[in-house]
């Protein structure tokens, strides 16, 4: 490989001949690729039709034995109508209809209190338990039925219907709780006095797993079934069943994919969707049980459906490169005898290369190609010196830039306080505070000024870094000091600076900013976090925390957001420490963070001063990162008020 590399780099032939080669592939990978094109679109038509009628094949058989389980609630009805004034003959017919479905899991025939003369409960329900199927009477003062679902849903709407899954157990049996886990029909019992009972007939959610999950179109393919709440009715992992909806993954991980089949499956739509689940892309056909409310999907592996098609072209596309390859050696032996007097040319221009500009070439009058190739020679010759030429100049200019860089830096520096102690004659206000740039410029800021007896204070980070960030950290300290010298609170300052900052803030830059005000003769602490990390409070003879602050969104990005403020009383002699993300997210070597758990632990060796507590958190962050290339702004302040 390093010869082929070096023939490549030294001979014009090999060039060439490469060059044929190439557009040769391209041609070559054009038809090919419109080819693999083609066959892909046809393998995925293929696949969207086999899913599509697998999942409504599934559908149709599952709606068959809904309407079965739906039929028999009918039959029981009618049994239950004629046979109303024998409360022994509901026992019976409970049993038969589980007997007769072997769908059910359970049936309930229960009634309102005191239906039966003097019995308040009456629920005749039979079902499986250790595999027998038992008949008893289910009502007592540990499972009042007429407060569960089952119970209600018919009740309240007076009609048939499904309910969502639930648990039905009872808290001392020992059984399987997953055979409990389960979904019903219900169906309202009436009579000319109005409701007198319900009938509930049940579907364990296992059984539906059961029986649903073998459909797979392929290997490791699977069906889930939602229901009309979007609640797991069948899925491979066991730990959603039931607890779990549709939208809970989006919940704790932004899926708006996922957020999107949901909504489709909840309006009872058909289709399919391509996504991503679980980290693996994959095809979703779904359709609705419209009797039910209820939804079905197989999700398809992505790889699975196109295998075939990507083995095909995986060697496909190794022939491919395996007779281009010989397509190259064949050119290049070719083209190396007919251009061999190219060579002597090469080592007279040798001179240049080795930067003898001035060397004179050879002159070749020919009209051939060689004579245009040697004619261009002396023309890159005398571009070589007009290019140094340049270059001269661009470096000059390159100098003058940096120059002014540094002198924005001098200016951006400036605008920050940055004398200490910044307030000589308060003796009760010990503040210290450093800002370091990542680049020339950066996009960190401190501020603070004493204005009516309250010493208001912020320190923010620009999103981004150079002079755009620097522009706009500007903007945001001028108007921090703008607003704060009306007087008004933290929570209003944030308000003004990010109805400004949004006004025509097309660029999206935003600024994450703490805002505080301490009142200097009662120590108590107003402040607003829009979006900053959180400060450290160093209490005296205690362990550093992190300030506990709510959630603000960052300056700049909203222009209606809602900033809420915070306040606390006594925080004299309680010394506070805010910094950007420069800190806990500096890297060493090693691409390891300087992370919060260091930051506590500097913060923790016994505090002295305010200027202390900074330097010493410096000269950690400098150990840390052991001579890395900053990744962004450093910007550190630590204040106290004293009594």
């Amino acid at each position: 490989m390093k010869k082929l590399l070096d023939t490549l780099r030294r001979s014009f032939s090999a060039r060439l001949s490469l060059w044929v080669v190439s557009f040769a592939a391209l041609v070559f990978l054009a038809a090919l690729g419109y080819s693999f094109i083609v066959s892909r679109r046809y393998v995925r038509e293929e696949a969207i039709l086999r899913a599509t009628q697998v999942v409504e094949n599934s559908v149709l058989r599952l709606n068959n034995i809904l309407e079965d389980v739906e039929l028999s609630a009918d039959n029981l009805e009618w049994l239950v109508y004629r046979h109303l004034k024998e409360p022994e003959m509901m026992m019976e017919y409970s049993r038969i209809t589980v007997q007769g479905n072997p769908v059910l899991s359970g049936c309930s025939i229960s009634f309102e209190p005191y239906f039966f003369e003097d019995k308040y409960y009456y629920s005749a329900y039979s079902g499986y338990i250790g595999g027998n199927l038992e008949t008893e009477q289910e009502g007592d003062d540990d499972y009042q039925y007429f407060y569960l679902d089952w119970y209600l849903q018919p009740k309240l709407l007076n009609q048939p219907c499904w309910t969502e899954p639930y648990n039905d157990w009872d808290q001392d049996d020992t059984e399987d709780r997953e055979t409990q886990r389960m979904v019903s029909y219900c169906k309202p019992l009436t009579t000319s006095d109005g409701f007198i009972g319900a009938i509930s007939l049940d579907i364990s959610l296992k059984w539906l797993s059961d029986n649903l999950s073998p459909v797979k179109p392929y290997p490791h393919s699977y069906s889930i079934l939602i229901s009309r709440g979007g609640t797991y009715l069948v899925h491979p992992d066991p730990d959603k069943l039931f607890y779990q909806t549709i939208f809970t993954e989006g919940l704790i991980t932004p899926n708006p994919e996922l957020d999107a089949l949901g909504k489709s499956m909840l309006g009872l739509e058909a289709g399919y969707k391509r996504l991503l689940i679980d980290g693996t892309r994959s095809y979703v056909f779904y359709t609705p049980l419209k009797a039910t409310g209820w939804s079905m999907a197989i999700v398809c592996p992505e790889s699975e459906i196109f295998s075939g098609f990507n083995r095909l072209r995986r060697i496909a596309t190794a022939i491919a490169l395996a007779g281009l390859l010989l397509l190259f050696f064949a050119c290049f032996k070719v083209i190396r005898k007919a251009m061999r007097p190219l060579s002597d040319l090469a080592q007279q221009a040798e001179e240049i290369a080795s930067g003898h500009f001035d060397t004179v070439l050879p002159v070749n009058a020919n009209p051939d190609e060689l004579g245009t190739l040697s004619r261009s020679f002396a023309n890159m010759q005398s571009s070589l010196v007009t290019y140094m030429d340049e270059l001269t100049r661009t470096t000059a200019n390159k100098v003058r830039i940096e120059g002014e860089l540094q002198i924005a830096r001098n200016i951006q520096m400036g605008m920050v306080p940055q004398v200490f102690p910044p307030f000589p004659d308060r003796k009760n206000i010990d503040l210290y505070a450093s800002m370091v740039p990542a680049r020339e410029v950066g996009g960190d800021l401190y501020d603070y000024f004493i204005q009516g007896g309250r010493l208001y204070f912020c320190v923010g980070d620009v999103s981004g870094k150079g002079v755009p960030a620097s522009l706009f950290m500007t903007v945001a300290r001028n108007l921090f000091r703008a607003t704060g010298r009306q007087g008004m609170s933290p929570a209003v300052i944030a308000r003004q600076i990010n109805e400004t900052l949004s006004d025509g803030n097309e660029q999206m830059i935003f600024v994450t900013m703490f805002i505080g005000c301490f009142d200097l003769l009662t120590g108590d602490l107003d402040f607003c976090n829009c979006g900053h990390n959180p400060p450290v409070i160093l209490p005296r003879g205690g362990k550093p925390a992190f300030l506990s602050c709510k959630a603000n969104t960052s300056l700049g990005i909203l222009p209606d957001a809602k900033f809420e403020g915070e306040y606390l009383t006594g925080f004299k002699d309680t010394p506070l420490f805010l910094y950007t993300d420069g800190l806990n997210e500096a890297v060493n070597p090693e691409l390891e963070e300087f992370g919060s758990d260091r930051l506590l632990a500097v913060l923790n060796e016994p505090y002295i001063d305010a200027e202390t507590a900074v330097k010493r958190m410096q000269s950690a962050v400098s150990d840390h990162v052991a001579g890395a290339e900053a990744s962004d702004d450093l910007t550190m302040l630590c204040l106290e008020i004293k009594n």
